[in-house]
């Protein structure tokens, strides 16, 4: 491929260069999106110093015209349109210091655990600030000002409470938020208990972000689902039998022991493990009360996941769907290998399309299609070539 131009600096430059290099097809519905992002590049170049030699001119400048807030974009479409590829564009494109590209459930996982230290903090008389959200929403604010988030989706209701709160925080100290969803902001925590007390954070994102769809005709990501044998189903005889000799084949003879990954002074539970490689089941997953935090801690420690055993996923198994999807977007986040077995193939596991599992759980499909794709596959050797 012919490296991109110097001059392609905005997104939309470097989306009709990849096109021209042959990398993408010509897509109109992208270049709408690229456009929208490039309005929030120009706000971002035009809030900076022209020098660090001008700094007096630059302030009597801002005296002379207050700065507005720079408003964000939420972009929701259908799975594999291309939103991730158009947001690593615009974060590598924006000229900013202080910026954080994060999945959002390692976003979120990241803001309890900071509101867990402030409570222990204030346990321990070290602080006498009651209220942890807004030295939490400080100290985000402090490390980045844009805040650019993949897979924005609401499923917890722990998030649900404290979104409003938080983001009325990060909005009020200028915090400009960058988003892709599955879904518009109306049906965020759609059918989720209390959502009454959620939709305050909908009214707020519609004042602070620009609402775009992505309603492209094709799904890339489902163009690359030929890949190695990962996942098998249904469930027989025949598929443990597979599942055993890709284990025995990864692990190379590697002992074998259970362990437990140390999580916020409790412990999770690995089965079975050897090396960077762990196997089990689905009950074992997504049967107990696990969360964001705890997939992404077996996903930084594991390059390989086994799953065996995963049944239809009925409106009787809620919690467990969503548990899943959450675990597949940590993997898939961190480019672990998955192995598994299954009742069904994906688009037949869940038995009944309702309510935020339904449109989630189009996205989970999609990732277990690309998880099995040589260029899942080229990035999952990438990592293990970067692992110490």
């Amino acid at each position: 491929m012919k490296p991109i131009p110097d001059y392609a600096m905005s997104v939309a430059e470097q989306l009709r260069a990849r096109t021209v290099n042959g990398e993408l097809q010509a897509d109109p519905a992208q270049m709408g999106v690229a456009n929208k992002l490039d309005r929030i590049l120009q706000d971002l170049k035009s809030r900076r110093p022209a020098s660090k030699s001008s700094a007096l001119g630059w302030i009597f400048a801002q005296r002379r015209k207050p700065q507005q807030q720079i408003r964000g974009l939420y972009v929701h479409g259908s799975v594999g349109r291309g939103k991730t590829m158009l947001m690593d564009l615009f974060f590598n494109l924006a000229p900013i210091e202080k910026k954080r590209r994060a999945h959002f459930h390692e976003f979120m996982a990241d803001v309890h655990n900071r509101i867990h230290v402030h409570r222990q903090k204030l346990k321990n008389g070290e602080t006498k600030q009651a209220d942890p959200v807004p030295p939490v929403a400080h100290a985000l604010r402090q490390e980045a000002q844009l805040l650019c988030f993949d897979e924005f989706t609401v499923t917890d209701i722990a998030d649900a409470m404290i979104l409003s709160r938080l983001f009325t925080e990060l909005f009020s100290r200028g915090s400009i938020l960058v988003a892709t969803s599955n879904v518009e902001p109306v049906n965020l925590y759609r059918d989720g208990l209390n959502r009454g007390l959620f939709l305050p954070f909908i009214d707020l994102l519609s004042r602070h972000v620009e609402v775009a769809s992505l309603d492209s005709p094709t799904d890339y990501r489902m163009e690359k689902s030929e890949g190695l044998p990962v996942y098998v189903a249904p469930l027989s005889v025949e598929t443990k039998l597979k599942m055993d000799m890709a284990w025995n084949r990864v692990t190379a003879g590697l002992p074998e022991a259970s362990i437990e990954i140390e999580m916020k002074g409790r412990q999770i539970e690995v089965p079975k493990a050897a090396g960077r490689a762990a196997r089990f089941a689905f009950a074992e997953l997504c049967e107990r009360p696990l969360g964001a935090s705890d997939y992404l801690a077996i996903a930084k420690r594991f390059d390989i996941v086994f799953i065996e055993n995963v049944p239809h996923l009925g409106p009787e198994k809620r919690n467990e769907t969503k548990r899943f999807i959450i675990l597949i977007d940590a993997l898939y986040d961190a480019s672990v290998r998955v192995f598994i077995s299954a009742v069904a193939m994906p688009e037949q596991l869940l038995t009944e399309k309702k309510g935020t599992e339904g449109f989630e759980f189009d996205r989970t499909v999609s990732r277990l299609f690309e998880m099995r794709s040589e260029d899942y596959f080229a990035l999952h050797k990438e990592k293990r070539r970067k692992t110490p």
